[in-house]
């Protein structure tokens, strides 16, 4: 049987193929420690895990659920960012559950592309955007980012070009890979960028509270829910990745949009985990004071361990990953360099040629290892 063309269009998700590579070398015995992978090792709060098992005996537990979530969810997302972003949303309409942020991407491009549409992506950036945009015949419109506008869009350069074929930008504050922290007086210009050439704007924003003091919503911008949505996902906040829950949140058309697509994709998220998400969006801000002192912790380490591979870095940065320049005088490309380190030292980290063509020369670090496993590979390296 011959598959679609738009099979074609994509390859298999990098770490889908490294990965396979990396337990083949653990199944043949190599002690490889995985710095490459932003998947949260430590638990989700104990509540929420309660809060899931005691939902197994509810009546609707084992039914189907709303396209849309349970109220009780929609609300708790509309609490939480009012308390941490001041963002107001009204529950019924303009929130929408999600069986993690990643099927958004899905959900919001094929409510608004069609073929040959174009669709504006920062590179380096998050490989998924390109990956669906792609498989939807649309074209991906890359605009770059570098260290010297702290890895923001240069949006008078882009205004150069023409954008008449544009739907859709995708930015994705804190950054990933990168760290950098978008400002409000850059959201406010994205709005107005966004809203003279009428191009929706969908930002990415699951780093907001790892290790940032000031997490901000593109939705707290005046006038942004005309033009711009916003993901958001509690794997990464509250370590609950392998739950699959996140949300699209945004003008009640736009969403109403999107859930057309959705509610032909599934049929609603699995209720206890949506109880458990309920008592997550309910923690207070000492969860999240508890989390960053661990992730300052291994974020010094990680420093250090840079440090001795002679890599430079921004330590004013966000997130879950530190993101380093490789060394001066590395004649390798990013794949070679971390190669290189995979097979000396087995050690695993992420090649920043992923991300795009201005990733590389660079490479990532995770996070999500413990203090023990970090001083580990400083021990490999300095050996």
């Amino acid at each position: 049987m011959i598959p679609a063309k738009r099979i074609h269009t994509v390859e298999e998700y990098y770490f889908s193929k490294k990965l396979r590579e990396v337990r083949g070398l653990i199944a043949a015995g190599k002690p490889i420690i995985n710095l490459g992978i932003g998947s949260p090792d430590l638990q989700p709060p104990t509540v929420v895990v309660t809060a899931l098992e005691a939902s197994l005996h509810d009546e609707t537990a084992h039914k189907y659920q709303s396209y849309q979530g349970i109220p009780e969810l929609r609300n708790a997302i509309a609490d939480f960012y009012q308390k941490n972003y001041n963002v107001s949303l009204n529950a019924n309409d303009e929130i929408l559950p999600l069986m993690g942020s990643k099927e958004g991407i899905m959900h919001i491009s094929m409510a608004y592309l069609d073929e040959g549409d174009e669709v504006l992506i920062a590179n380096p950036g998050y490989p998924t955007y390109t990956s669906v945009t792609k498989l939807l015949g649309a074209i991906p419109k890359y605009y770059n980012l570098d260290a010297s506008t702290n890895w923001l869009p240069d949006l008078a350069k882009l205004e150069q070009q023409d954008l008449s074929k544009v739907k859709l930008m995708w930015v994705n504050y804190p950054h990933m890979p990168t760290g950098a922290k978008a400002t409000k007086g850059f959201f406010e210009r994205l709005i107005v960028f966004a809203k003279k050439h009428q191009i929706l704007i969908i930002n990415d924003n699951p780093y907001s509270f790892i290790l940032n003091d000031e997490p901000l919503s593109i939705l707290s911008i005046a006038g942004a829910k005309d033009v711009a949505l916003e993901l958001n996902s509690l794997s990464k906040s509250f370590n609950m990745a392998g739950w699959r829950t996140g949300m699209v949140m945004g003008k009640a058309a736009h969403i109403q949009h999107v859930l057309k697509v959705k509610s032909n994709m599934d049929s609603g998220m699995f209720y206890g985990i949506q109880k458990g998400a309920i008592k997550a969006l309910e923690s207070s801000k000492e969860w999240f004071t508890e989390l960053n002192k661990i992730y300052a912790k291994r974020r010094e380490l990680i420093w250090e361990l840079a440090t001795k591979l002679e890599c430079v870095f921004d330590k004013e940065t966000a997130g879950m990953f530190v993101w380093a320049k490789m060394p001066k005088n590395s004649n390798l490309t990013s794949e070679a360099f971390i190669d290189k380190l995979l097979y000396e030292k087995d050690v695993f980290i992420t090649p920043g040629s992923i991300f795009g063509t201005q990733g590389e020369g660079y490479v990532r670090f995770s996070l999500c290892v413990s203090e023990e496993k970090i001083k580990e590979v400083i021990k490999r390296i300095e050996q």
